[in-house]
């Protein structure tokens, strides 16, 4: 059976702030951005050191164990861990995330900073996610929210974007993202969530979750981390049209090996360097001033790593 960004003391902060648990009905009004509760400095992390971050999207379900799998290989890690959405299938009611994720990834709850995914939403208002993840999971109005990780920005978007009340420009979202990038210019950024751009299995490419790359590269974003694909697949850094970019592109890894069935590849992609879709586990990050390493770590028994580093633009 399956049960599993940062301290409890950021939860305590933002729940004495005043932020609810539940995501209320979708409005026509446009959101008052300045009213949304934003993550605190986050302990442990200071400005002048290297942080570790590792995680994967697609994870528990009470039909399978694999995710105990995945979460055994956070238990000796240092820093923080991620998830990339469907954190808790089928529907992310709070029953599965009680009984399906917290057994396994539960444990690293206090450090974990999650993303939503789309079985998420089929639960009204994402309630079993926002309750489960309470002050981790940012303002619930939103489900996205940023932060200072260590060294670097960390962005953490909502990419179920009817839930969202949409992905581009000129949606809640899209504003809050571009004052994000304006008012938070970091040397280096990591941004997470759930439908990739880019790739080559069952799913394949999301094109509504456009408009991020269009903001995220032209502000200089250096690294997308994915799931939705149950697989791992790494690609170069390319522009927002798919084009090999290695002086500007970002790269995007999709890690949806988190404990999910995994599926076979079912496109090609030019850009995808390196993909697998038979071994479970998790990606290491760790980040640096100017530079990255990413590593993915297999379940026991798994036989597929891949690693390597990247720098900043």
């Amino acid at each position: 059976m399956l049960v599993a960004v940062v301290a409890v003391s950021v939860v305590g902060v933002l729940v004495a702030a005043g932020m609810a648990r539940t995501l209320p009905p979708p409005s026509a009004e446009a959101l008052d951005l300045s009213s949304l509760v934003s993550y605190p400095p986050v302990p442990d992390a200071p400005a002048e050191r290297s942080v570790t971050l590792t995680g994967a999207g697609d994870i528990a379900s009470c039909e399978r164990d694999t995710d105990e799998a995945t979460a055994a290989l956070l238990d000796d890690l240092p820093g923080f861990v991620f998830t990339a959405g469907d954190n808790a299938y089928g529907q992310g009611t709070p029953a599965q995330f009680t009984n399906c994720y917290d057994p396994g990834w539960g444990s690293q709850r206090a450090r974990t900073f999650p993303a939503i995914g789309n079985h998420e939403v089929e639960t009204p208002g994402a309630s079993g996610y926002f309750e489960y993840f309470g002050a981790r999971a940012g303002d619930p109005r939103a489900g996205w929210y940023a932060l200072d990780l260590g060294l670097w920005r960390l962005i953490v978007l909502n990419s179920t974007c009817a839930g969202a009340g949409g992905c581009g420009n000129d949606t809640d979202q899209g504003r809050w993202l571009e004052a994000e990038l304006a008012e938070h210019p970091a040397e280096c950024t990591l941004v997470v969530w759930h439908h990739p751009r880019w790739s080559t299995g069952h799913h394949g490419p999301t094109p509504g979750v456009a408009p991020f790359w269009d903001a995220l590269y032209e502000a200089g974003a250096d690294l997308i981390v994915n799931a939705h694909d149950h697989d791992y697949e790494r690609f170069a850094p390319v522009d927002p049209a798919g084009k090999a970019d290695p002086e500007k592109g970002i790269r995007q890894i999709v890690a949806g090996t988190g404990g999910a069935a995994l599926r076979a590849f079912e496109e090609e992609d030019p850009n995808s360097e390196v993909r697998q879709a038979s071994t479970h586990g998790v990606l290491r990050l760790d980040l640096h001033r100017g530079s990255y390493d990413w590593q993915f770590l297999p379940v026991e028994g798994g036989d597929f790593t891949d690693q390597g580093r990247g720098t900043c633009h």
